[in-house]
C-alpha cells in the first residue's frame, strides 16, 4: 500500500528522533542486467511498460561478451538503504559496493562524526548525520546500467572513482597500503596484458593470411603448412613449390590459363568465406534509433534533413508521440559489427557512446577469422584498420579482470584508448605512431597518465611482436625499409607536387566511394543480399588483377617493393629498378597497375568483410609516387646538363641521383592523409617505417600539403563522413564552431510533461512519473532527465534510466505515491524493515544538477559539454527553472549551424 501524506516529515520541522534509528540495512544485489539471451542490439521498439523488466533482467549473472562495455560477471551486493542521491547520469548494471568502501556510519559508536554530532546536541543530530552520510556515500553506489545507444556520464564516473580512491587510501594498515599499491599497478598490468595479446593475434593473422594467400598459386610439396617464402627460403622459384597447373597437367609446362582459373577461384572462395563469417554478426536496430550505418556503409539511407519541414520550408513542431510514430514507419537499420575497419565506431565509443556487443568476445573472434580470409583473398583491402578494432575488443574484454575498470566506464575508456593505440603499433611497427594515433584520431578523453600507459602498451605490443617474428626477418612489419641516399634540394618541388596529388587522390577517393555506394549499392538486390556484392567484387578482382604483377601481390608486399631502394631487385624487365632505357616501359606498366588498384580500392571499400583502408590507400599513392619518381629520374638522367638537377650526371647509376622509393613513400603518406586526415601521426609512422631522419622533412612536407589540398576539396575525412551519417551524440572536440548566439536560443519552453513539480506536495503518483518517463523515451532521450521543481526553483533532477529502474521495482504502480524530495524522509522507526521503501525515490535524485543561466554564451555551453562530458544542462532565468538542453539537441544545433554556413 502507498504511504499516506501523514507518514512523512521534513527534517526542517523535526526536533527529536530516536537516536538509534537505522539508516537502512543491506539488501541483496540484483544480478547482471544483461542476460545470456539478450540480443546484441534491440530488434524491436523499446517497451514503455513492462512487468518489472529490471528485476527480470537482473536474474542472470552469466558473463556475456554482448554486454561489451557494461557486462558484470559476478553476483555483487549493495546497500540500498545507504544509497544516496545520484548524480545526473545513468548508472551501471552492476550495483556494487566494494568491501573496502564500506564506511562505518551504520555503527554510531567510536566514529568522529558521532562524537561531533553528540557535541553539537540532539537538535541538529539527524540533519548532520544525513549530511555526512550523503557527502561520503553520494557517489559510491551504482544502480542501473547504461542503456544501448546512450552516452556515459563522465562526471559521475570521475567522481565515483575519486571516492573509491579516497576510501582506499584512508586505510593506513599494511593491508591497506598493499591494496593501494596493487590498485595503482592494475593499470600497468592491464595494458601489458592487452599489448601482449594484441601482438599474439597480429602474429596469428600475419602468418595465416600469408599461407592462405600463397595457396591461390600453389602449395609446398614438402610441407603443406609452409608459405611460398618459407618453402623456398626466400627464393623466387624453387622445385619444392608446385603450381596448380602442374597438378592438372603432367607435361611440365606452365599453363597460365589454369593458374588464372585457380587464382580467380581462390579469390572468390576466400572472400565468400570471410563474408559468411561477417554476416553472422548481423544486428538489427529499431527505427526509433536515428542511426544510419555502423559498418562503413556509405549507401545507407540517411534521414532526410527536411523531414521536419513543411511545404513552405518552415520547421514543423512535432510532439514526441508524433515523432515516434513517424520513426516507426521507417525500416530498421541492419549492420554487421565485424564488417569494415571499425575505426569510426571505436572513435564514437571512446567519446562515451554506448554500443553493446561491438567490442565483445564474439565480435573479436569472428573479425579475426574473417580478417584472415579477406586479406588472404587478395582483395584491395588492408588489415591495419581492423587491428584497431580487434585491439580495442581485447582491451574491453581484459577490463573484466579488475573491478576498477570493469565497473567504471570512464576508467574503462582510458584503457580502450591505449588498446586502440596498440593496434596501430602492431599494424605499422610504430609504437610512437600508435600513441599519436590514439591522441589525434580516436581518443576523446586523454589525461596525461593515459598517455604514458598508452606508450607502455604500444611498447609491450611491439616488443611481443618483435619476439614472435612473424615474417622471419626480425621486422615487425613487412614493408619496413631503409634509405641510405639523401635527397637533393631540387626534389622538394616534386615532393610538394606529390602532396598536392596525394591530397587530390584522397579527396576524390572519398567522393568516388560515396558515389559508388549511392548508386550500385542501393540496388534492391544488393541491399538485400550483401554477399552478392562480395562475390562480384571478388570476381572482378580476380579477373583483372591476375595479369599485372603489381596488382596480384599482397598489399603489404607491394608496398614494400614500391618503397624499397634498388639494391633489393634486379634491373631487368618490368622490375622497379630499370636502366635509363627501360624507364618508359616501367612507367607504363605502373600506370596500368595504378588505374586497376585505384578502381578496385573504390569498389571494395564498404563491402561486408573485415577491411581497412589505410594500406590500400598507401599502395595507390605509392604507385603514383613511384611513377613520379621514375619520371623525375628519367628527366635527371637526360637533362642533367641543364643544371636543374644538381650534380646528377647522365652516365650515373639512376639510383645515385633520384631514389623513386622515397617518392613512393611520400605519396603513400600524402594519399593516406587525404583519405583519413591524419597528419603528425602519419609523419611519425613513416619515420618509424624508414628509420631515416634525413627523410622526415619530405614526408612532413607531403603530408602538410596533402591535408591542405584535401580539406579544400572535401572537408571531411572518410571516418568523419561515416560519423556524420548517424545521429550520434558525438561532439567533435577538435573542430570548434563559431557561435553568435546564447543558450536561450536553443532552450525549449518548459512543458509540464518534462518536469516534476513538487510545489504542492513532495509525493508524486507513480503513474504520472511513468507517463513522463515514456514521454522522454518517445522523444528519443533514453538518457535524458526530469528536473524537479518547487515553486519554479530547480531543486533536483532524476535521470530517466534511474526513474525507470525505480518504477519497475514498485509492486503496485497505479496506487503508489513516490517521494521526490531529498529534504523529506519517511517517518518510520521500523528497524526490522528488510530494505528501503521502494516508493522513496530520493536515492536516485541529483540534488545539484549542473545549471547555466539562459543568457550564457554558446561557447560556454560547448565547453561544458566537451570538457565535462555532460549529457544535459539545466537552464535557469533569474534563479528560476527555464528549461533543459540535451546533448543530442546541442549536437543537432551545431550540425544545422555547419550546414547553414556551407
Amino acid at each position: 500500500m502507498p504511504r499516506s501524506v501523514a507518514s512523512f516529515h521534513s527534517i526542517r520541522h523535526r526536533a527529536h528522533d530516536d537516536e538509534d534509528e537505522g539508516d537502512g540495512v543491506d539488501s541483496l544485489e540484483r544480478e547482471d542486467t544483461i542476460s545470456s539471451t539478450t540480443p546484441t542490439s534491440p530488434t524491436i521498439s523499446r517497451r514503455f511498460r513492462s512487468s518489472r523488466p529490471s528485476e527480470l533482467d537482473l536474474r542472470s549473472n552469466t558473463p556475456n561478451e554482448r554486454s561489451a562495455l557494461l557486462g558484470n560477471s559476478q553476483n555483487l551486493s549493495r546497500s540500498y538503504a545507504s544509497m544516496p542521491a545520484s548524480i545526473p547520469g545513468t548508472p551501471r548494471p552492476h550495483i556494487i559496493r566494494h568491501a573496502s568502501l564500506r564506511l562505518r556510519q551504520h555503527s554510531r559508536s567510536g566514529s568522529f562524526s558521532t562524537r561531533l554530532v553528540n557535541a553539537l546536541g540532539s537538535e541538529r543530530r539527524e540533519a548532520l548525520e544525513n549530511s555526512i552520510h550523503k557527502t561520503v556515500s553520494f557517489w559510491q553506489d551504482d544502480r542501473v546500467w547504461y542503456d544501448q545507444f546512450t552516452s556515459t556520464d563522465w562526471v559521475h564516473d570521475s567522481i565515483a572513482d575519486a571516492y573509491r580512491v579516497k576510501a582506499l587510501r584512508s586505510r593506513k594498515d599494511i593491508r591497506g597500503r598493499i591494496a593501494a599499491w596493487f590498485d595503482g599497478a592494475q593499470g600497468w598490468i592491464l595494458v601489458a596484458i592487452i599489448g601482449c595479446i594484441t601482438a599474439c593475434l597480429a602474429y596469428i593473422v600475419n602468418v595465416t593470411e600469408s599461407l592462405l594467400f600463397d595457396y591461390k598459386s600453389g602449395y609446398c610439396t614438402t610441407k603443406w603448412l609452409d608459405s611460398k617464402k618459407d618453402c623456398c627460403s626466400g627464393a623466387s622459384s624453387c622445385e619444392e613449390w608446385s603450381h596448380w597447373a602442374k597438378v592438372f597437367h603432367t607435361d611440365g609446362q606452365e599453363h597460365e590459363g589454369t593458374q588464372f582459373v585457380a587464382f580467380v577461384i581462390g579469390v572468390m572462395a576466400l572472400a565468400i568465406a570471410s563474408c559468411v563469417l561477417t554476416l553472422t554478426t548481423k544486428t538489427v536496430i529499431p527505427s526509433a534509433v536515428s542511426l544510419s550505418t555502423l559498418d562503413e556503409n556509405l549507401a545507407a539511407d540517411i534521414l532526410d534533413p527536411d523531414h521536419d519541414q513543411d511545404e513552405e520550408g518552415r520547421k514543423r513542431s512535432l510532439s514526441p508521440a508524433q515523432a515516434y510514430t513517424e520513426s516507426q514507419l521507417r525500416p530498421p537499420m541492419v549492420y554487421y559489427s565485424a564488417a569494415g575497419s571499425g575505426v569510426a565506431e571505436v572513435k564514437v565509443i571512446l567519446s562515451g557512446f554506448v554500443l553493446h556487443g561491438y567490442l565483445g568476445l564474439r565480435t573479436l573472434v569472428i573479425k579475426t577469422l574473417g580478417l584472415i580470409l579477406s586479406v588472404a583473398s587478395g582483395l584491395s583491402l588492408g588489415k591495419e584498420g581492423p587491428y584497431v578494432h580487434i585491439a580495442t575488443c581485447v582491451g574491453n574484454i581484459a577490463c573484466r579482470l579488475f573491478p576498477k575498470y570493469r565497473d567504471n566506464d570512464g576508467k574503462r575508456r582510458e584503457v580502450l584508448s591505449a588498446s586502440a593505440a596498440s593496434g596501430v603499433a602492431v599494424a605499422f611497427g610504430a609504437p610512437i605512431g600508435g600513441v599519436l594515433f590514439s591522441l589525434e584520431e580516436v581518443s576523446y578523453y586523454f589525461p596525461p597518465k593515459t598517455l604514458f600507459r598508452t606508450f607502455f602498451c604500444c611498447i609491450a605490443a611491439a616488443l611481443s611482436l618483435k619476439f614472435l617474428n612473424p615474417y622471419g626477418t626480425n621486422k615487425i612489419v613487412l614493408f619496413e625499409v631503409r634509405y641510405l641516399t639523401d635527397w637533393k634540394f631540387f626534389e622538394m618541388v616534386a615532393f610538394v607536387l606529390l602532396g598536392v596529388l596525394g591530397g587530390i587522390l584522397g579527396a576524390l577517393f572519398i567522393k568516388a566511394s560515396g558515389l559508388w555506394a549511392r548508386t550500385f549499392r542501393r540496388f534492391k538486390v544488393i541491399k538485400r543480399w550483401p554477399m552478392l556484392e562480395v562475390m562480384l567484387v571478388a570476381l572482378i578482382t580476380g579477373l583483372i588483377s591476375f595479369w599485372n604483377r603489381y596488382t596480384n601481390m599482397p598489399v603489404t608486399e607491394l608496398m614494400f617493393e614500391l618503397a624499397s631502394p634498388c639494391d633489393t631487385f634486379t634491373s631487368s624487365g618490368t622490375g622497379l629498378c630499370p636502366t635509363k632505357e627501360q624507364i618508359p616501359a616501367v612507367i607504363w606498366y605502373l600506370s596500368i597497375a595504378f588505374v586497376i588498384k585505384a578502381f578496385l580500392t573504390v569498389v571494395t571499400f564498404g563491402i561486408k568483410v573485415p577491411a581497412g583502408i589505410y594500406v590500400p590507400s598507401m599502395v595507390v599513392g605509392g604507385i603514383l609516387g613511384r611513377i613520379v619518381g621514375h619520371i623525375v629520374q628519367y628527366l635527371a638522367l637526360n637533362y642533367s646538363h641543364t643544371g636543374l638537377f644538381g650534380d646528377c650526371k647522365a652516365d650515373d647509376n639512376p639510383e645515385s641521383c633520384v631514389v623513386p622509393g622515397v617518392y613512393a613513400m611520400v605519396a603513400a603518406g600524402a594519399t593516406m592523409t587525404g583519405v583519413t586526415r591524419l597528419s603528425v601521426t602519419l609523419a611519425v609512422i613513416l619515420f618509424e617505417l624508414t628509420g631515416s631522419l634525413d627523410h622526415v622533412l619530405p614526408f612532413s612536407i607531403g603530408i602538410l600539403v596533402a591535408k591542405w589540398t584535401a580539406d579544400a576539396i572535401e572537408p571531411l575525412s572518410i571516418y568523419d563522413m561515416l560519423t556524420n551519417m548517424n545521429s550520434y551524440p558525438f561532439l567533435d572536440n577538435k573542430v570548434r564552431p563559431v557561435f553568435t548566439t546564447d543558450l536561450g536560443d536553443i532552450t525549449p519552453r518548459v512543458r509540464e510533461e518534462r518536469i516534476i513539480d513538487i510545489s504542492d506536495s513532495p509525493l508524486v503518483p507513480a503513474k504520472d512519473l511513468r507517463q513522463k518517463q515514456q514521454y522522454l523515451h518517445m522523444a528519443g532521450e533514453l538518457d535524458g532527465g526530469l528536473p524537479i521543481v518547487r515553486d519554479q526553483i530547480l531543486v533536483g533532477l532524476i535521470p530517466a534510466p534511474d526513474l525507470e529502474f525505480a518504477l519497475d521495482k514498485l509492486d503496485n504502480e497505479d496506487n503508489s505515491l513516490c517521494l521526490m524530495s531529498t529534504q523529506v524522509h519517511w517517518n518510520t522507526n521500523d528497524e526490522d524493515e528488510p530494505e528501503q521503501d521502494p516508493t522513496d525515490f530520493t536515492p536516485y535524485i541529483d540534488p545539484a544538477p549542473v545549471a547555466l543561466d539562459i543568457h550564457s554564451p554558446m561557447d560556454l555551453v560547448y565547453e561544458c559539454f566537451v570538457k565535462l562530458g555532460l549529457r544535459y544542462i539545466c537552464v535557469v532565468r533569474d534563479g528560476r527553472y527555464a528549461g533543459l538542453v540535451h546533448k543530442k539537441a546541442f549536437v543537432k544545433y551545431i550540425k544545422e549551424l555547419e550546414a547553414g554556413g556551407h
